[in-house]
This record gives C-alpha cells, structure tokens and sequence, in this order.
C-alpha cells in the first residue's frame, strides 16, 4: 500500500512536539505522523490524517521528541474508538461489494484492466480502485459512473506486476511466503548480472518470481558473490595449469573449487591450487 506522508505547501509546517511512528494494515512500512500527545503506545490505533484522507493505524514504535527537520508531518487526529473500529470493519464489506460493481463496469465498457482490490478511507469520503493493466487505460469513462453510483471522490491507481504480488501474496519457489509480501517495504532493481555473479543457469522462468520480474532475492547475496569473484577469470577463459591450456568451465565461490578442462583432461581443482597469488582468506 503506497501511501504519501508529507505534502508540500507554500505556508509554513505546523509544529509537532512528538512524532508518532505508524504502520497500516498490509504494509509493513512505518510512517511518520506528528502529535502533541506523548501518551500513544506500542499497539494502540489511531486515526491519522493522510494524504487520501482519514485512516486507521497502529503506533508500532515509541513516541519520540520531534525535530523539526523542514518536512511537514501529517497529524495523528485521535486514538481510534470504537465507533472507528467497527466503521473500519464495516468498510471492508463495502469495499468488497464496491470492487464487484467496479468489475461490472470495466466488462461493459470493455476496457483491458484487471481490478485486484478497493479500499474506502475511514470517513468513506474516498473510495481507491486498484488495478493492474498492460497499457495505458483510459477510464474516463469509468470514473464517471463509478462517481454517479458512490457519490464519494473515486481515485483510480494502476500499479506494476510486483506490486500486484505483494498485494495477492503467495508461495516462491523457496517454499515460504513471498518477500514482497512477507516484509519488502520497497522494491530495489534486480538485473540478471546478479545471477551471473551466482554463475546461476540463465534460465529467466527458474529466475522470476510469480510476479514475472527477475526473483528479489537475487539481491540478498550479490554484494557477497561480488567480492567472493574478485580477481577469478570469467567463465570459459583460457588459462594455463602445469604447462597445458584450459578452459575454465565451472566456478564454485562456496567450496572456492573451479572444473578446468581441454580435449584431454578434466579437472576439479582448489582455488589455491590455481591461482596461488590470490588472498582467499576473507572470502
């Protein structure tokens, strides 16, 4: 769920003298929410101003003293009561019977899009329509009469395929719950040298995730495998062991052994053994 913090306005940000820090239902993501009260704890929820409107959270950290630092803060509007409560369960149900009305009109209008989740602001002066699309789309159209039939402000947000798995969720291939789903806030960019640093197969299916994007934790190790190659040959270069040319078929950093081989031999050898200059101790 991607949601602004700050806006940015010409008049002077309101002074907080706490900031309370919030995470909301499907993220793991902490936001910053300013307040005058220091009473909120760990676990409490709150009623926070967004930048979509009016919403609910959880205070997962401390309070702490604000510092101003130029970036305006949104309020914390209220601990939530029980009227805030029960509305928020009461917005789920709507939400899904709005999302069931919003399928009906993007099948009559024809239009290439495929809608994953609705979500109402607290006070229902919002209603967000989530969706996934290969092009561009123009709902014109569709915003207008979901506008006609929910007499509230409509917003329309197209998100990418990896958005849309940390929404769905689901198993990788690892047999646990998805990253994305599980604990990723962000997505950083994944590119298919993080594979080659791990001499992986170049097998995009076995590579990507359900999202259809490059699998993320390509990543986790690839600043470990750039420094364990440091200094080692590339795949299929020539060299020389013990006055024969070879060429250097596989490469384990791990077991820190590499397979040479020619017409004649084949070979598994230590890295100490092949390239004795090099300093293997801290890899």
């Amino acid at each position: 769920m991607n949601r602004k913090e700050h806006e940015h306005k010409d008049t002077p940000a309101k002074s907080y003298a706490y900031v309370a820090y919030v995470s909301f239902s499907g993220s793991k993501k902490i936001y910053s929410f300013g307040t005058d009260k220091p009473t909120y704890k760990v676990g409490d929820m709150v009623v926070v101003e967004t930048i979509r409107g009016l919403e609910i959270g959880t205070i997962v950290k401390e309070t702490e003293v604000f510092i101003p630092n130029g970036l305006e803060l949104k309020p914390v509007v209220r601990k939530a009561n029980e009227r805030d409560l029960k509305n928020k369960e009461a917005n789920i149900q709507k939400a899904k019977d709005a999302m069931k009305i919003c399928q009906e009109c993007i099948e009559r209008l024809g239009l290439e899009m495929n809608l994953i989740e609705a979500e109402y602001t607290l006070d229902c002066s919002k209603i967000i329509f989530i969706y996934v699309a290969d092009e561009r789309v123009d709902f014109r159209e569709l915003l207008k009469e979901l506008a006609s039939i929910f007499k509230c402000r409509i917003e329309l947000r197209q998100i990418g395929p990896r958005n849309k798995s940390k929404i769905i969720g689901g198993l990788g291939t690892c047999g646990m719950e998805t990253c994305c789903s599980r604990f990723l806030n962000d997505f950083d960019v994944i590119s298919i040298n993080m594979a080659k640093n791990q001499y992986l197969s170049l097998n995009i299916q076995k590579l990507s995730g359900q999202c259809g994007k490059l699998m993320c934790c390509l990543k986790y190790e690839d600043a470990q495998y750039k420094k364990m190659k440091e200094g080692l040959p590339k795949l299929n270069s020539q060299i020389e062991y013990k006055g024969n040319k070879y060429r250097v078929t596989s490469i384990n950093v791990l077991l820190k052994q590499a397979k040479i081989e020619n017409r004649e031999d084949v070979q598994f050898l230590d890295f100490k053994e092949l390239w004795p200059n090099l300093d293997f101790s801290d890899r």
